[in-house]
């Protein structure tokens, strides 16, 4: 018998012919042997044959649909392919960023401010791509575990758990989950590369997140006191000004020249004339001219003013010539042409500027009755900033501690001092439960890594955090907490630069704006000279300056820049996806307009 069970030759069995119509076929033997074989002994022979066919099935299909699932990754991957890279390079970009002034900390591993993409940056480069954890084992952004297997300070590592199964076109997140995300070919699995799902899902809108601080703003209780005019500068009016008495409250003369009754020639009456300041002048009669100066009070029963210069004297006979046509009332400012007694001359609300000064002394007041400034303390978080000289050793100079006093007096804020705490969450918990400012803001910190103390802090003090992370590039992480027990509302603001200004604007400057009782902003919209790019899911804002009929989005607009926002006089609130060239897009003012001719050639 040969191996496979048939034998090479020999009789028939007693089974007699096989009724079959053809009974003979080659053997199962190797080929050129020759032999026939019978039904039974093909049986005998395809007994132990067919639970191997069976397997070589199995495996053909099993192929099969591992073949399929390869397609649908390819095709996902090539649908995927163009975001992937664009994420990556503003994940690479920013993370590089946040890096600088963290080295230099061996006993830390360096923070997540990279402010948009949500994964941990390590000191020699990017995130890692499947979302391992951190060399000392630190937990990752998204707060999740350590994965199970990695090695832990100063112990074994832990036997890893497997992870269930990815389907076909899933790739495995890193704490095991399924993302469902097809994986392009040779490329390892990966976390979402613009932030984790978790951090995506508690994101706030950018224009809810704005909504809600102007809200919150309006809501807070503003008391009102009474300040002098040389004090009321930048503040609000909580009460209106109106109309203490008429203005002008007489009849005065508008120019320098002759004041007359009558149709002319006018006989020149003798005397200094009429000045400003005076008591009444005596009436006027017919005929008669009299010099008067601007301001003067008008005599009783006058016609006009005569302008110097439109006016001719006869010295001889002492008679007054005009040199044109004098009409009735000309240049006479008559009494309560500005206003009336009782007229509402500025609503509560209004900013007090310097012309609100001289209206309001010129109505009348000495003081006026205004919403206090919002008191705003500035709390500048982290080690690697530097106050003065170059930037050396890994160190940063600290550029918004400069930056946001100057700007947040601008929207009419009080601001009580800029300290600087590194990162310490013992002196940050200080700062914050002993504060008795209308708000906080800090820089930095904001993040989930080893350093980033503001979450841990106002979970620990009992905040309540209205906003954690709103969808807007730059400035993701920014959060908005009231403190407890009523006290001031913190608005936490990135540590890069122009993210920070991102978050001044979503959530500080229209809560300010609430507080010290200003109106908000006027909305407008303007079109874009040329495409702008914008991000693949959040509202992207872009520094611009105005040109004619259009705005020009400048360079240098990444997170950590801020040579294209000094150059801006607003800012392109752009839609997720970008926008066309000539697309009109909504503008927010800046508190200046610094844009020069140099601007178009360096900075667009």
């Amino acid at each position: 018998m040969t191996a496979s069970g048939g034998r090479t030759g020999g009789p028939v069995s007693a089974g007699g012919p096989d009724p079959r119509p053809d009974a003979s076929r080659p053997g199962p033997g190797p080929a050129g042997r020759g032999a026939t074989a019978t039904a039974a002994e093909i049986g005998a022979a395809e007994g132990p044959r067919a639970p191997m066919e069976l397997r070589t099935a199995e495996a053909e299909r099993s192929a099969e649909v591992e073949r399929a699932a390869e397609e649908e990754r390819t095709a996902g991957a090539e649908r995927t392919a163009e975001e992937l890279r664009a994420a990556d390079v503003e994940r690479a970009v920013e993370q590089a960023l946040a890096l600088v002034g963290r080295q230099a900390q061996a006993a830390h591993l360096p923070p997540d401010r990279s402010d948009e993409t949500g994964g941990s940056a390590r000191p020699d480069g990017p995130a890692r791509p499947d979302g391992s954890a951190r060399p000392d084992g630190s937990a990752r952004p998204d707060g999740s575990a350590r994965p199970a297997g990695s090695a832990r300070t100063g112990g074994p590592a832990r036997p890893a758990r497997p992870a269930p199964p990815a389907a076909p076109g899933e790739s495995p997140s890193p704490n095991g989950a399924r993302s469902g995300a097809p994986v392009p070919p040779g490329r390892p699995p990966t976390a979402p590369l613009t932030s984790t799902p978790a951090h995506r899902a508690r994101a706030t809108p950018w224009s809810e997140a704005r909504a809600l601080a102007e809200r919150l703003g309006r809501a807070a209780p503003r008391a009102a006191h009474r300040l002098p005019l040389d004090r009321s500068l930048g503040h609000v009016l909580a009460e209106a000004v109106v109309a203490l008495t008429d203005l002008p409250s007489f009849d005065t003369s508008a120019m320098d020249g002759w004041v007359v009754a009558g149709p002319g020639p006018w006989n020149v009456r003798d005397g200094e004339g009429l000045l400003a300041g005076r008591g009444t002048a005596e009436p006027l009669p017919d005929g008669e001219a009299v010099r008067i100066a601007t301001g003067a009070r008008i005599p009783v029963d006058a016609t006009a003013v005569i302008r110097s210069e439109h006016a001719r004297t006869d010295v001889a006979k002492g008679m007054l010539h005009g040199t044109r046509e004098v009409v009735p009332g000309q240049d006479i400012r008559p009494r309560g042409q500005e206003c009336r007694s009782g007229d509402l001359l500025l609503p509560v609300g209004t900013l007090v500027t310097p012309p609100v000064l001289g209206l309001a002394a010129a109505a009348g007041y000495d003081a006026l009755v205004a919403v206090p400034r919002p008191r705003v303390d500035v709390l500048v978080l982290g080690d690697e900033l530097l106050t003065g000289g170059l930037p050396h050793d890994g160190l940063i100079r600290d550029a918004l501690g400069p930056m946001l006093g100057p700007w947040l007096r601008s929207l009419g804020a009080e601001v009580t001092g800029t300290r600087r705490l590194g990162d310490d969450a013992d002196a940050l918990r200080e700062a914050l439960t002993t504060s008795d400012a209308d708000l906080i803001l800090t820089t930095g910190g904001t993040a989930a890594g080893p350093v980033d103390h503001v979450h841990p802090v106002l979970a620990g003090t009992g905040a309540e955090l209205l906003v954690d992370g709103v969808a807007v590039r730059p400035g993701h992480p920014m959060l908005l907490a009231r403190l407890a027990d009523g006290g001031p509302y913190l608005v936490g603001l990135p540590g890069n630069p122009l993210a920070a200004v991102s978050g001044l604007l979503t959530l500080a400057e229209p809560l300010l704006r609430g507080i010290a009782g200003r109106l908000p902003q006027d909305a407008y919209r303007a079109p874009v000279r040329e495409a702008v790019q914008g991000h693949p899911h959040d509202t992207r804002l872009v520094p611009v300056v105005h040109h004619t009929d259009s705005v020009v989005a400048l360079h240098y607009n990444g997170p950590a820049m801020l040579r294209g926002i000094a150059a801006a006089d607003g800012l392109a609130v752009v839609p997720p996806g970008g926008v066309r060239s000539g697309t009109e897009v909504e503008i927010l003012d800046l508190p200046w307009a610094s844009a020069t001719p140099w601007t178009e050639g360096c900075f667009t």
